[in-house]
């Protein structure tokens, strides 16, 4: 038996999971806040930690990490999974992307033990979490009443971050390295590879993207070793180093002429803004071809909001992703099923 390991002091041994209440400040009634954790641990392998709703309004995690832990059996596993579904807990109570001192919490990290109350908080997650990981996968949706099509974020510059993203197994991997003091580029810099997954909408439990990322972890798990079986690789892949959020020219009401996922040609139109009475029609057309990653939820726009996010794509990529947008199996990867509400 190996001795056992310990997460903000509660020892763990091999065999168990144990649910872990980590304490990161006080309400303000002097009540404790505390970050829920859940640790399974097997026998001997890698420790992996898998972060949601680091901002407070994201719950697709939540969803991801309940289905994971209840639904998934884990007595083969080798090695630890650590799995936090409420990083952001402040938040999380009032449906808040921020902190109650309006920072943002993923980008706080690694924090200071005394500093603002993001950068207490990201302090205690990454020393009593991240730094006892070898593996890091974070959970995320789009933000600001967005939503995204079901995507990996990882630094390919990076061999274990390349190896990790492409285990997962979605259809497009974004290679970016993440922005500065984020959960997962922060991990990154101190030797914990560490994903992004990004789906769908804040503030909604979006099933098809539930699934997704419940089998991408799995995938992650088996490549690592950590649990019998074959990874599952989607039907296309592409890997996406340039994307771009496409704004209103106009102010008014706009009508999306898009789906998540869709493939689109140069002057292919985007949605379409009028005024009040649906009159004073003014196009937004898709200034080349790409694959619509993201879109605004809020029919009101003013010039230069962003409607849609585009990943330009070459005539070869662009024709593989068509083929696969227009085939069965897209479904279940962000197609008709994903995309409904």
């Amino acid at each position: 038996m190996r001795p056992a390991l310990r997460f903000a002091g509660t020892l763990v041994g091999e065999g168990e999971t144990v649910d872990i209440k980590l304490k990161v400040a006080e309400s303000y009634t002097a009540e404790p806040v505390s970050i829920p954790l859940t640790v399974v641990r097997g026998g001997a392998g890698p420790t992996v930690f898998i972060t949601a709703t680091v901002h407070g309004d994201e719950l697709i995690g939540v969803g991801i990490l309940r289905s994971l832990l209840n639904e998934c059996s884990f007595a083969e596993l080798a090695g630890t999974i650590v799995a936090v579904p409420v990083a952001n807990v402040p938040g999380f109570l009032v449906l808040d992307r921020r902190l109650p001192d309006r920072r943002d919490l993923n980008r706080s990290f690694p924090g200071s033990r005394g500093g603002s109350l993001a950068s207490r908080l990201a302090e205690v997650l990454f020393r009593e979490v991240v730094a006892k990981s070898d593996f890091g996968i974070d959970l995320h949706t789009a933000g600001a009443e967005r939503t995204n099509y079901p995507q990996v974020r990882a630094d390919l510059t990076q061999p274990h971050v390349a190896s990790l993203a492409a285990a997962f197994g979605c259809p497009l991997i974004v290679d970016s390295p993440g922005p500065e003091r984020s959960l997962r580029s922060t991990a990154v810099a101190a030797g914990v590879p560490t994903i992004v997954y990004e789906a769908g909408s804040p503030l909604r439990f979006e099933r098809p993207f539930i699934r997704i990322g419940v089998a991408g972890i799995l995938n992650v798990l088996r490549s690592l070793g950590m649990l019998p079986g074959a990874v599952q690789q989607p039907p296309v892949r592409l890997v996406l180093r340039r994307t771009r959020w496409v704004r209103a020219k106009v102010g008014g009401i706009l009508d999306l002429m898009v789906e998540l996922g869709q493939p689109l040609r140069r002057g292919d139109p985007i949605s379409v803004h009028t005024n009040p009475f649906g009159r004073g029609q003014s196009v937004l057309s898709s200034p080349h071809g790409g694959l619509v990653l993201g879109l605004t939820q809020i029919p009101l726009v003013h010039p230069g909001d962003a409607v849609c996010h585009l990943a330009p794509l070459g005539a070869r990529d662009l024709a593989s992703w068509r083929r696969f947008y227009e085939s069965p199996q897209r479904v279940g990867w962000g197609g008709e099923d994903a995309t409904s509400r």
